[in-house]
C-alpha cells in the first residue's frame, strides 16, 4: 500500500482499508496510545464500512467525562487533520462534523468516534 506518511501499524485491521483510512487508524494509533480497538472494514447498509472508507474508533469508558473528553480530543484531531485523511465525515455523540463544521445531529455514535474518509486520487 502507498502511504507516503510513514507510520507503523496502529492497532485497526488493515485489510480492505483505503489508504487514507489506514492513514487516519495510524495517526489516532499512534497520537491516542490509549485506544486499543478501531474497526474497520464490515458488512453495513451504507457503502463506507463495506469500501474500506470508513473506521470505528472504540473508545474506552465512553460514558465517563475522561471517555467523552477522550471521544472529543479524536474528534478535533480528525477535524485539525482533514486535508491529510482526505476526510469526509466525523461523527461523535450524536453530531454528524464534516470539515466546514457540524452539519447534523441525532446520528448515535456514544461509544466509539466514526471516521469516513473520501478515496485517494
Amino acid at each position: 500500500m502507498d502511504i507516503p506518511e510513514a507510520l507503523p501499524v496502529g492497532v485497526a485491521f488493515e485489510g480492505g482499508l483505503q489508504p487514507n483510512t489506514v492513514l487516519a487508524a495510524r495517526a489516532v494509533s499512534q497520537r491516542f496510545p490509549q485506544i486499543g480497538e478501531i474497526g474497520g472494514v464490515r458488512p453495513d447498509s451504507k457503502p463506507w464500512h463495506p469500501s474500506g472508507l470508513a473506521i470505528d474508533i472504540m473508545i474506552p469508558n465512553a460514558e465517563s467525562p475522561e471517555g467523552i473528553a477522550l471521544g472529543d480530543e479524536i474528534m478535533a484531531f480528525a477535524l485539525a487533520n482533514a486535508g491529510r485523511f482526505g476526510l469526509q465525515d466525523v461523527i461523535w455523540r450524536g453530531t454528524y462534523y464534516t470539515p466546514s463544521g457540524p452539519a447534523g445531529s441525532g446520528y448515535g455514535h456514544y461509544d466509539h468516534v466514526h471516521i469516513t474518509t473520501t478515496p485517494r486520487r
